[in-house]
């Protein structure tokens, strides 16, 4: 029964549901002049905290939500990788570099986790505002989109979760 998430089909499911959390982490209304900067430690926090409201929803969720979470994290990561390769990073320092990526991610996510459970909008800007050098008013966008993302996957099965609703964008008007 769990075994589809081996199967080619379960990971273009999964490697489909990345894409589209990558495509709202990049939402062009999430950065500029009163929200993240567009620079690659803004682009990062966006995207550790849309993938961690995944992880939340799946790690709640009976299996094969585990498989999946796995599969996801795994594709984030290669991901991650191939991104350090066309910036130009060797063969020599992407071990070095992926290790303190993997290191951020989790940290961020340890950080961020308690913040979101008790739906902290204040703590939540605060945090990703410091992690990125900005005053907090500039984070409340994107804090404000990932609660609000996090309460529509509160209840979302896996199918759906596997299924997004991670386009176009999340919404982040006041």
């Amino acid at each position: 029964m769990f075994g589809f998430l081996k199967k080619r089909g379960g990971l273009d499911l999964v490697e489909a549901m990345h894409a589209r959390v990558v495509e709202a982490a990049r939402d062009r209304a999430l950065y500029g002049d009163e929200a993240l900067p567009d620079t690659l430690d803004g682009r990062f926090e966006a995207l550790v905290l849309h993938a961690l409201v995944v992880l939340r929803r799946l790690k709640r969720l009976p299996a094969p939500a585990g498989d999946v979470a796995q599969d996801f994290v795994d594709t984030l990561f290669a991901y991650l990788e191939v991104a350090l390769r066309e910036t130009g990073v060797g063969d020599f320092g992407v071990p070095k570099r992926m290790k303190k990526l993997a290191t951020a991610f989790y940290d961020r996510a340890s950080r961020y986790d308690p913040l979101i459970e008790a739906n902290d909008l204040p703590g939540l800007a605060d945090a990703v505002a410091t992690k990125v050098g900005v005053p907090p008013g500039r984070a409340v966008p994107l804090a404000r989109g990932i609660l609000a993302r996090e309460a529509e996957l509160r209840s979302a099965d896996l199918a759906a979760v596997l299924a997004g609703p991670f386009g176009p964008a999340l919404e982040v008007a006041p």
